[in-house]
């Protein structure tokens, strides 16, 4: 911060104003960092007692509201019906979808609202995909492929009687 002395009479104190040294070049900055899409993964949980077509259609809902605010989806994990752990609104069962997108952060609050409102949707959690959560993402991809999980070596083991 820089700080400047105005002396207005000589018998007078100094007055300090304080400005940052660029005020337009830093407001222009952090308006830049607002518009630069981020990665994202979203987490629905779509109520499972529905029919096929309404669970299609509220995917379809999901993804053209991601769509819509200007979001970029990478990739759609329709993991199917599950058993929930509690009851959520009365119900024991949900359809899970695992959604990674690029957006503007600007971008998210529109979607959760969207999200809120819609009754088939039970529960969605959006996070901000950081770097190093994307770093640890490969190294365990990688490393899982190299070893193989657990269950793909008792599966290739013969059965013993």
């Amino acid at each position: 911060m820089v700080f400047t002395g105005d002396r207005e009479a000589e018998g007078q104190g100094s007055r300090n104003t304080c400005t940052p040294p660029c005020a337009s070049f830093l407001s222009c900055q952090n308006h830049c960092a607002m518009n630069k899409l981020k990665q994202y993964e979203c987490t629905v949980i779509i109520d499972g007692g529905l029919q096929d077509d309404a669970i299609a259609s509220t995917m379809e809902l999901v993804k053209s509201t991601i769509a819509g605010k200007g979001g970029v989806i990478n990739s759609v994990l329709e993991v199917g019906r599950r058993k929930m752990a509690y009851l959520i609104n009365k119900s024991s069962i949900g359809y899970y979808a695992h959604i990674e997108f690029d957006t503007v952060p600007s971008a998210i609050a529109d979607i959760e609202r969207v999200f809120r409102y819609e009754e088939s949707i039970l529960r969605f959690l959006i996070i901000q995909l950081s770097s190093p959560l994307l770093e640890m993402r490969k190294r365990v991809e990688k490393y899982s492929v190299m070893l193989g999980s657990p269950e793909d070596q008792v599966e290739a083991e013969p059965a013993k009687s």
